[in-house]
């Protein structure tokens, strides 16, 4: 019935290489909350969806309405390291699904919204910029590219473990993050690991623009 409809939650464990979890909104790319628990996690999703789908009517996007607080666990995997130490982020059975045109097109929409809130986030941040959190950023809008079949630099060979562009954090952050989107855009809705990597995109971006210092609770 109406107000009691199921919504879909995903746990990944170890999301960030040191323990924390997050619960990602099988209906939102992108739309996730990290914690010390999973309980934590998935007990913050409801009211981060209702935030997420805030922000997208506010930026002129179309955005779903949800009924209910009946949020549950369908899935859950681990982010683990790959041969090369590097953290290689969870993978659920939804992100097999290839979206349709008009879904990639819009999730595309969101990732450059959530682009824009970080560049807006760093901006205030001024020097206050954590390295270590956006040199973790890039090296996956990298390494998901590289997944998607982006030639990698010199000595690459186009594997998940492929190394970030050179320079300052910063800098690395935005040649990447281009590197993913064109890898994205070549790519298309049916290729493999496409919803995967705009979902951890969205999330990982959305998740520094609101810890950077200054930024708004």
């Amino acid at each position: 019935m109406a107000g009691t409809m199921p919504h879909a939650i995903f746990i990944e464990t170890n999301a960030d290489g040191h323990g924390s979890v997050a619960a990602y909104a099988a209906e939102l790319p992108g739309c996730a909350t990290y914690a010390a628990t999973d309980d934590e996690a998935a007990a913050a999703l409801p009211r981060r969806v209702e935030r997420f789908c805030a922000w997208l009517r506010e930026a002129g996007e179309d955005a779903p309405g949800f009924l209910g607080d009946n949020w549950y666990e369908v899935e859950r995997a681990a982010a683990v390291p790959d041969d090369g130490g590097r953290l290689r982020r969870a993978a659920f059975s939804l992100d097999e699904l290839p979206p349709s045109e008009a879904e990639f097109q819009r999730w595309l929409a969101w990732l450059e919204l959530a682009r824009e809130e970080l560049a807006a986030a760093l901006d205030a941040a001024g020097d206050a910029v954590p390295t270590e959190m956006l040199e973790r950023i890039a090296d996956q809008d990298v390494a998901l590219a590289a997944a998607l079949g982006a030639e990698g630099p010199a000595g690459a060979e186009g594997a998940e473990g492929a190394d970030p562009p050179t320079g300052d954090a910063v800098d690395r952050l935005y040649l990447a993050r281009d590197r993913l989107t064109d890898a994205l855009g070549t790519a298309g809705p049916s290729a493999e690991g496409v919803r995967r990597a705009v979902r951890l995109a969205i999330a990982d971006d959305l998740r520094a623009a609101d810890e950077l210092p200054g930024a708004s609770a």
